[in-house]
């Protein structure tokens, strides 16, 4: 696995702000790297699977304004089997097992919420070994999995909380 430093967090970084950036523009506001140097950091971290450089849709502007979250309490014994289940409909962009209750959670982008409903009574409430569920609809996101930012460290976090309290 390649080194994380500060010049890969600041690459990551801006790639996530614009994917098609050019290995000379980021040299260019970085200032202290060469474009060739760029390049090989950006196909390291590919070819290492640090990162992934993909389009990230907006599902408001392609009609599915509505996300919810479904809680999803499951027999022990068909927790995987659920969550793999889940996993393969298009409509839900992250499915998770847990330790604890709820034992799988899913998000679903939708484009109304009686469409969120009948995806949770009709689908995830009939599935076998799942025994209940609880959807959350979520009108405002401040923050999204592929805003995420690499943390210099966590000391770095932890200051933060230092200085607003």
């Amino acid at each position: 696995m390649p080194k994380i430093d500060k010049k890969n967090i600041s690459i990551i970084n801006m790639l996530m702000d614009d994917g098609r950036m050019s290995c000379s523009e980021i040299a260019k506001k970085m200032g202290n790297i060469t474009e060739r140097s760029v390049q090989y950091r950006i196909n390291r971290l590919v070819s290492e699977n640090v990162i992934k450089i993909c389009a990230v849709p907006s599902a408001e502007k392609l009609g599915f304004p509505v996300i919810a979250d479904i809680y999803i309490e499951v027999e022990s014994a068909n927790i995987e089997e659920v969550a793999k289940t889940l996993a393969e409909y298009e409509c839900v962009a992250y499915v998770a097992c847990s330790i604890g209750n709820p034992d799988v959670s899913i998000q679903i982008f939708s484009p109304d919420n009686s469409t969120v409903f009948r995806f949770a009574t009709e689908i995830v409430g009939k599935m076998p070994g799942v025994i209940k569920t609880k959807t959350l609809i979520l009108p405002t996101i401040l923050k999204a999995n592929s805003q995420w930012r690499v943390p210099i460290t966590f000391e770095h976090e932890f200051k933060r909380v230092k200085k607003s309290q």
